[in-house]
């Protein structure tokens, strides 16, 4: 059946659903590699919640910095926002993430934060996200196909 008020109904459903804000960013280092963190058996970008009274790009370099062990050299622009929905505690919760593009001189030793479920931590290179893009999440391949490190939605651009 048709909506007849599209922005009506999402205020509804929303109403109804938990919103959690995030943020989290696209590393590069000098070198021009790009840096993911494994988490729950998928690749991922180092994200996490926005604290009460937190901006959302501290939040986002926070974040980044604490997953990874690393040092967030410089902010850049924001790249886009993403939005995805999970069930936790069985409850539905819609997640909506800010991401930016940040710079780090990637000389730190990358540390995966465990308490957080991260198992690894690695720079890739722009050429070689193949295992990224073969196994993570959609909300991760809008922000790495706004970023033209794939050219569509399920391949790597060719370096």
């Amino acid at each position: 059946m048709p909506c007849g008020n599209a922005k009506l109904f999402l205020k509804s459903v929303i109403k109804n659903i938990t919103l959690i804000e995030a943020a989290g960013g696209l590393v590069m280092n000098t070198a021009g590699d790009f840096l993911f963190i494994y988490r729950n058996d998928k690749w991922d970008l180092p994200k996490g919640k926005i604290e009460k009274d937190e901006k959302v790009k501290e939040a986002a370099v926070r974040e980044v910095e604490e997953e990874c062990g690393i040092k967030v050299s410089k902010l850049n622009e924001k790249i886009c926002k993403t939005y995805h929905v999970y069930i936790s505690r069985g409850e539905v919760v819609l997640k909506k993430t800010h991401w930016f593009a940040m710079d780090s001189k990637g000389k730190d030793k990358l540390k995966p934060q465990k308490e957080e479920g991260i198992t690894d931590v690695r720079w890739f290179k722009k050429e070689h996200i193949e295992p990224i893009v073969e196994n993570t999440f959609p909300s991760i391949m809008d922000v790495l196909h706004k970023e033209k490190l794939v050219t569509n939605k399920l391949m790597p651009l060719r370096g």
